[in-house]
């Protein structure tokens, strides 16, 4: 029997797929006192040679995919082959009498607990991390269950999962993955904007899609209206590919806007950028026909390697990426790292707020080695495009100045050293907390450029967590108390002579677009997939009438419903 489930429409599209659920399965066990010895030690023995092969298969993979990163399954496998880790785990078999996953757990957490205690020895340390691996896919296989792999999915499929980590998405293979549906999440929480990157389907915030779907069901998945069938009857399937259809038709349709400028309907321009995590993303960006790239989350170039990005890769990252914009307008962001994303190799103190804690520009400021390679990294990428650095989490004035000092002594001694740096790089900072929103007046002064990151904001001002379906209802983008702050960000640019632009997925939202047309904003940067159908709908406003809506929903409106309800009424007067 079909069941629907409804969640948070995150992604536009529909897809029809079989289940495949990416969750840690329950690898608890028994402690057991053993008599046959002998077929215990088989059993342990069947379980490496299997984790041995499946991470051969892994690595065959990974090494088409990830080149020289692939060789971290090397080193699974070499510790699947130590012959003291073994022996120490038989004669625990043979000897105690204990069941091999007893025996496992007891070896290995001696040996994890050997490695971690060498603090002067990294390399050691990191060995740790490889055993805890290798054991979870060993007990996988002495408990007959399954472990989830996203990277070897080979054929098509709709992932479901309690979350996505960025890590999980930037790994998904569209060719195979469909869509996905998550049981927490909102429209602006990692996973949903990494979705839109993607060009995928994706419902979260489901609460319960993990209890209610089996791996292999049928299901169909609508990105557009948040709903999930399982289950599905033909003549469901039927409908939603002739919804399908219809969405395809319309997606063609805004594709002829490509190569288009993006002219408001009495001839003002205004530029629609796209937000990207990797050089990879490029090519959805073009294909969507972004102006500009507002906004290049560089946390990814971290997230996606062992060990800290060194100079020259980050330099070949940048390089691409201002290249392959042919001239346009590149702003990245310095390294975001802390909230939710985390690096393995980078100790962050556990906080237990991050998301108000040691994340962004306090990270940068306070290990500025690490922000001073990136700098000089950027600084050298420069001579290749028009480039804006956008310093994110700022909240003092003092911060800003401190990060910008950083960034001319470097530029400073690269042009000392010989090395050509542009001398046009447009500096400016994320608005995302109140309390620059605030200051804006005074930190317009000093920027070049802002860029409003309406995710953190607004869940700032409103104190409500956007990962939080508990207080999901007080992320209001269109409260009057969030446009008043925009509205007043955006005059306190151009009243020096700056641009402001906007980051948040906010940019891309049709409900919010007019108003912000009506502001002045002068950038709109969002997921690629949203470029074309906002360029269609701008293409439909007069900047005068939108003046008078945003005036009206800045002074007028009291809720955040009574502002949907004016914007409605005012383009159904508009078309």
């Amino acid at each position: 029997m079909t069941e629907r489930v409804s969640g948070i429409a995150a992604s536009d599209g529909i897809a029809v797929a079989k289940a495949y659920l990416l969750i840690e399965p329950d690898l608890s066990f028994k402690k057991e006192t053993i008599s046959d010895t002998n077929a215990e030690k088989e059993r342990f023995t069947t379980a490496i040679e299997k984790a041995i092969g499946e991470l051969q298969a892994i690595r065959a993979k990974a090494a088409e995919s990830l080149g020289e990163e692939a060789q971290v399954f090397d080193a699974h496998i070499m510790v699947l082959s130590d012959p003291e880790m073994i022996g120490t785990i038989e004669n625990a078999i043979e000897n105690d009498k204990k069941n091999a996953e007893t025996a496992l757990q007891e070896a290995t957490d001696m040996f994890i607990g050997m490695f971690e205690s060498m603090e002067d020895n990294p390399y050691m340390q990191e060995r740790a991390a490889d055993i805890r691996d290798v054991r979870k896919r060993v007990l996988s296989h002495l408990l007959g269950v399954k472990l989830p792999d996203p990277a070897s999915i080979d054929e098509e499929v709709i992932i479901v999962a309690k979350d996505l980590t960025p890590s999980d998405t930037a790994q998904l293979n569209k060719q195979y993955v469909k869509a996905f549906v998550t049981d927490i999440g909102g429209r602006t929480s990692h996973s949903a904007i990494m979705a839109r990157s993607l060009e995928i389907p994706a419902i979260v915030g489901t609460n319960s899609i993990t209890e209610k779907v089996a791996e292999g069901d049928l299901l169909i998945v609508d990105g557009m209206e948040g709903t999930v069938l399982i289950h599905p009857e033909e003549t469901d399937i039927s409908a939603y590919e002739k919804k399908a259809q219809a969405f395809a038709s319309q997606k063609e349709e805004w594709q002829r806007l490509i190569n288009e400028k993006t002219v408001t309907k009495d001839g003002v321009h205004v530029e629609l950028a796209a937000n990207i995590g990797t050089p990879k993303d490029l090519e959805g960006a073009l294909g969507n026909g972004a102006e500009a790239i507002g906004l290049y989350r560089t946390e990814f170039l971290y997230m996606d390697s062992a060990e800290l990005p060194t100079e020259e890769e980050q330099y070949n990252a940048y390089k691409e990426v201002l290249e392959g914009m042919e001239g346009k307008p590149v702003v990245v962001r310095t390294m975001d790292i802390g909230g939710d994303k985390e690096l393995p190799y980078l100790e962050l103190p556990e906080e237990m707020n991050p998301f108000l804690g040691y994340r962004a520009i306090r990270v940068s400021l306070d290990k500025d080695e690490i922000f001073r390679t990136q700098l000089r990294a950027l600084l050298r990428a420069s001579v290749h495009g028009p480039l804006r650095i956008m310093f994110p989490m700022i909240a003092t004035l003092q911060e800003f100045r401190e990060a910008k000092a950083v960034f001319e002594e470097e530029k400073e001694k690269l042009t000392g050293e010989g090395v050509k740096v542009a001398d046009d790089i447009q500096v400016g900072i994320m608005i995302e907390i109140p309390a620059a929103a605030v200051l804006a007046d005074q930190f317009a002064k000093e920027v070049d450029f802002f860029s409003i990151g309406t995710n953190d904001l607004i869940q700032y001002t409103m104190a409500a967590d956007r990962m939080n379906e508990r207080v999901s209802y007080l992320y209001q983008p269109y409260n009057p108390s969030i446009l008043r702050l925009i509205k007043f960000v955006i005059d306190s640019a151009h009243k020096e002579g700056k641009w402001a632009g906007m980051c948040g997925e906010m940019a891309g939202d049709q409900t919010a677009v007019p108003i912000l047309l009506g502001m002045g904003l002068d950038e709109f940067s969002m997921s690629a997939t949203s470029i074309l159908k906002t360029r269609s709908l701008l293409s439909e406003l007069t900047t005068d009438d939108m003046k008078e809506l945003a005036e009206k929903a800045v002074t007028e409106c009291q809720t955040a419903e009574e502002v949907v309800g004016l914007v409605e009424r005012s383009l159904n007067k508009t078309t």
